[in-house]
C-alpha cells in the first residue's frame, strides 16, 4: 500500500484528496496536516467524513512524517508551498505539489506574476509538469510533480491535438473560461459572499491572470515554438467546474470534417478525455476526473469546448492520477 500524507488537508483540495484516497484500493491515508487553527478530528472539520475517516488533522511534524508516508500531496497555497517542498523531499517523500511554485520554469516570469522571490530554484529545475495525457513518460518514478492549474488543464487538453499537428497559428489563441466559486478557495471574501455571487457572473484577472504564462509555456513545449495566448477567466454562481472555449486560427487548409477524428485518434488511449459531439456542460463532469472536449468550426475558425471539474481533474483527481503513474499503478485507481 502507498502511504499518503496530505499537507494542507483542511482546504477544498485537501478534502477532495481525502475522499479519493479513502476509496483507493492501493493507497492509505497515514498523516493529515494543517495550520494549528484548522486542525481537529477529520470528521469534525468535514462533516461528510463522519464515520469514514477516523484520523486527526494535526500540525505538521517533519520528524513524524518521515516514517509515516511514501508520498505527500502538498495542498498549500502558492508562495507557501516552496517553503515546505524541499523539507518533504529531504524527508524521503515523493511530492505532488498543487501550487504554482514548480510549474513555471522561467523564474523571472514566476516572480512577475506571483510577485514573490522564488526560493527553491534547484527543485524547480527538476520538477515535472503533471498533465498525464501529455507528459506521462516523464512523470513515471519522479520525486516531484508540479500538478497543473485548473484552467490550463481544460485549455491545454482542448488544443493539444491541434498544436501537436501544427494545424493552428500559435500567435492568436484565445481562451475564454468560466469557473465555479470553489476556484477561489475556501477563505471568504466580499466578492464571493452569497448575495454578491448569486445570479451574477464577472470577469477577473484581465490580461494578468497567473495561468496565462503557464498555458503558454506548456503549449510551447507541445508545439515546439513560441505560443501567445490571450486568456480571460470568469467566475459564475455554481460550486465547481470549468467550461472553456478556445478560439484558434487555422494554419493553411484544415479538413474540418476530420476534426473529431483527429481528436479521437489523439486521445484514443486516454481514459479521462472523452470527445463529444456537442459542447459539454460542467454538470456532466462534476465529481469526476474526466475532461470532455468538443472541437468544431465556426466561421472558418477552429473552436474547441472543454469541461472539467476544477477540484478533481483540475486538482486532486489529477494529483492522484499522477501518484498512480509515479508508483506504477493502474492510472485509474481511485478515480471516476
Amino acid at each position: 500500500m502507498i502511504r499518503v500524507a496530505i499537507i494542507g488537508a483542511s482546504g477544498y483540495t485537501g478534502v477532495e484528496s481525502i475522499e479519493i484516497i479513502l476509496r483507493h484500493p492501493e493507497a492509505e491515508l497515514t498523516y493529515l496536516t494543517a495550520l494549528e487553527a484548522e486542525c481537529g478530528h477529520a470528521e469534525d472539520v468535514f462533516g461528510q467524513l463522519k464515520g469514514r475517516c477516523d484520523m486527526e488533522i494535526e500540525p505538521l511534524d517533519f520528524d513524524k512524517l518521515a516514517g509515516l508516508a511514501d508520498v505527500a500531496l502538498c495542498c498549500l497555497p502558492h508562495k507557501v508551498s516552496m517553503e515546505f517542498v524541499p523539507k518533504l523531499l529531504d524527508a524521503g517523500l515523493k511530492v505532488i505539489d498543487f501550487s504554482a511554485d514548480y510549474r513555471l520554469k522561467d523564474v523571472e516570469i514566476y516572480e512577475k506574476f506571483y510577485e514573490v522571490k522564488h526560493t527553491d530554484t534547484a527543485n524547480l529545475a527538476r520538477a515535472v509538469y503533471g498533465l498525464p495525457e501529455l507528459f506521462r513518460e516523464q512523470i513515471k518514478g519522479v520525486d516531484l510533480v508540479a500538478n497543473p492549474g485548473c484552467y490550463p488543464t481544460g485549455a491545454l487538453l482542448a488544443i493539444a491535438p491541434l498544436l501537436k499537428e501544427g494545424l493552428i497559428e500559435t500567435d492568436s489563441i484565445v481562451v475564454n473560461a468560466v469557473t465555479g466559486v470553489s476556484g477561489a478557495g475556501k477563505n471568504p471574501s466580499s466578492k464571493f459572499h452569497f448575495p454578491n455571487m448569486n445570479e451574477n457572473l464577472f470577469a477577473y484577472g484581465i490580461g494578468s491572470h497567473r495561468h496565462m504564462p503557464e498555458m503558454e509555456q506548456i503549449a510551447g513545449e507541445v508545439t515546439g515554438s513560441n505560443v501567445q495566448i490571450l486568456f480571460q477567466p470568469h467566475v459564475g454562481p455554481f460550486d465547481r467546474g470549468i467550461a472553456s472555449t478556445v478560439y484558434c486560427q487555422p494554419k493553411g487548409k484544415v479538413d474540418f470534417a476530420k476534426l473529431a477524428g483527429l481528436y479521437e485518434d489523439f486521445y484514443c488511449c486516454e481514459q479521462f478525455v472523452q470527445i463529444r459531439k456537442d459542447a459539454p456542460p460542467v454538470k456532466d463532469v462534476a465529481g469526476t476526473n474526466y475532461c470532455h472536449v468538443f472541437p468544431t468550426c465556426v466561421k472558418g475558425r477552429i473552436v474547441v469546448f472543454s469541461a472539467i471539474d476544477n477540484l478533481i481533474k483540475g486538482a486532486s483527481g489529477q494529483a492522484i492520477q499522477n501518484m498512480n503513474i509515479i508508483f506504477g499503478l493502474k492510472e485509474t485507481l481511485g478515480l471516476g
